[in-house]
């Protein structure tokens, strides 16, 4: 009982927190943009490392001024924290994990991008292994044709957590570096093909 009410406590108060701890981070550091000046309005794969995902929603929102996205969240109690906080920046969520209802939560995925949604995900997410791409993200382009824009998010000053994803949690009065690439078309690639392929271009700058 004392684990449920400390847990709904959490959920009801660090989510909004953190929304405006991250907004502080953000208006506190410099922006530099190494990404397309924009990118058309079909339904898009975005995707950045789990480790990397604090910032997402400032760099979505950079190229949507309406948010219109769904993005992949664990169904951990982790995930139920980062799904409430990012819906203060209007970023909806699909729940799931790696392990149970990996099936449904595809299925959601391709739904929202053949209905007019941007999916974002973490392709090594929820668990693991860091920096290896999973199956999710190739479904879903395969079946929808949605294009793939790939995101790293770089700080220059930072703490970096000994989690398994080496989360980062970028510091006040440095500079927030957004890569991303163009919109990658992998749908017609076989599958440990199109795997290698993002995995290279993510790779292509390390913190």
């Amino acid at each position: 009982m004392r684990k449920k009410i400390s847990r709904s406590l959490a959920l009801f108060f660090i989510p909004y927190i953190a929304s405006v701890l991250i907004r502080l981070i953000y208006l506190t550091n410099k922006k530099e943009f190494h990404a397309p000046k924009t990118i058309d309005d079909e339904p898009t794969i975005f995707a950045c490392w789990h480790g990397e995902l604090l910032m997402f929603s400032h760099f979505y929102m950079n190229y949507r001024k309406t948010p219109h996205a769904n993005v992949l969240i664990s169904s951990h109690f982790d995930g139920a924290l980062i799904s409430k906080t990012i819906k203060y920046f209007g970023l909806d969520t699909i729940s799931g994990s790696s392990n149970r209802n990996a099936a449904r939560v595809l299925m959601q995925g391709i739904k929202s991008l053949n209905t007019g949604y941007d999916i974002g995900i973490t392709p090594d997410g929820p668990k693991g292994p860091r920096h290896e791409v999973a199956d999710g993200i190739m479904v879903m382009a395969r079946k929808t044709k949605a294009k793939v824009i790939l995101v790293r998010i770089m700080p220059t000053k930072f703490w970096q957590f000994k989690s398994w994803d080496k989360f980062v949690v970028p510091k006040p009065f440095g500079t927030l570096h957004f890569y991303a690439t163009e919109p990658l078309d992998v749908s017609d690639m076989a599958l440990e093909d199109a795997r290698a392929y993002l995995k290279e271009r993510l790779d292509n700058y390390e913190i």
